[in-house]
């Protein structure tokens, strides 16, 4: 008896090694795991993406353990100069890539599929003591943040405001945010007003503001979530009415014209290796609760399908910086 159940025991142990050993081993589908999956994948850009990708470098890693990722945030500007000269596989934007930066791309031989990943509102926040202003205008937008402006009091935009000194925060020229908020805005990316606090970390420019009771800034809607208490959302007025940026307002589009997608694009080249390319479809499929938990809007179940589809079928370029179009607009005509 005593033989007949070491015997026995032997048997069910290699029977669990096989079992386990098969499951290990096996491929899996877009937004699984791979235990014998390696490599290394370099991503940087937009601070404003920042947090969905480092959210999804946590879920991925712990599902593929062999798999190196490292995240920057040098901004929008900066990582498509990296991802020109071949330093990463994944580039991170805030905004559609321009096209100096595409031909940055193409004249280094590197070809790129754009994928949005989430939808961001441009949200316009004030010192949480400021009991004078709930919304603002595009025009008065424009006439305080034009690099003519010589404005530098809050009565100044809007008589009925206090005569309070007003002190400006926003990101430096290198992030995607800038370039957006200039382009909407001013009607150039470059038409700007420099005598601002500018700054390449946005809870540096939280904080600016939550110091300064005079201050107005711009920063992209997770850094609003993650702040609440601490500084004030403006609602926005481009023509139709006060619109306050939410989950709902940025999805639907009505947050005009600060809702905005965000990006990660993909040197084709890289997108063959396995771990970009079980990253990437993570990111699409299973991982896009990431968006969430970084407190940005995700985009419509659908549209991760059909964007899916585009890397998987190594569609190549630029399609998506069409002012005036909604997402849903430019993939049906795609």
């Amino acid at each position: 008896m005593k033989t007949s159940f070491l015997a026995l025991t032997a048997i069910l142990a290699a029977m669990t090694i096989l079992v386990g050993c098969g499951g290990g081993s096996r491929a899996t589908e877009a937004g699984g795991s791979d235990s014998n999956l390696e490599g290394r994948i370099r991503i940087d850009g937009s601070s404003t993406v920042h947090p969905i990708a480092s959210a999804l470098t946590t879920r991925f890693s712990a599902l593929n353990r062999s798999v190196r990722v490292s995240v920057g945030e040098s901004g929008t500007g900066a990582g498509f100069e990296k991802f020109a000269a071949g330093e990463i596989q994944i580039a991170t934007a805030s905004k559609p890539i321009s096209e100096e930066q595409a031909k940055a791309a193409a004249d280094a031989g590197i070809e790129f599929i754009e994928l949005p990943i989430a939808i961001d509102g441009l949200s316009i926040v004030v010192n949480a003591e400021n009991t004078w202003a709930t919304s603002i205008t595009m025009d008065q937008l424009k006439k305080i943040w034009d690099k003519d402006s010589k404005i530098s009091r809050w009565n100044e935009i809007d008589p009925s405001w206090p005569d309070e000194p007003l002190v400006l925060f926003g990101p430096n020229s290198d992030h995607g945010s800038y370039e957006y908020f200039n382009e909407v805005v001013n009607g150039d990316k470059k038409n700007s007003r420099q005598d601002y606090q500018a700054t390449a970390d946005y809870n540096q420019l939280i904080q600016g503001v939550n110091s300064s009771k005079g201050a107005l800034g711009y920063v992209g809607f997770a850094y609003v979530e993650q702040n609440q208490g601490a500084i004030k959302v403006l609602g926005l007025d481009a023509g139709k009415g006060v619109v306050v940026p939410s989950n709902e307002t940025i999805k639907d589009g009505t947050y005009f014209p600060m809702s905005r997608p965000l990006f990660i694009y993909v040197n084709k080249a890289a997108a063959s290796e396995p771990a970009v390319k079980a990253f990437v479809e993570y990111a699409l499929t299973d991982g896009k609760d990431a968006v969430t938990q970084a407190n940005y809007v995700p985009l419509a179940d659908e549209q991760y399908a059909r964007i899916l589809k585009r890397f998987q079928d190594g569609v190549t370029g630029t399609v998506f910086n069409q002012p005036g179009k909604t997402l849903s607009q430019i993939l049906d005509e795609e």
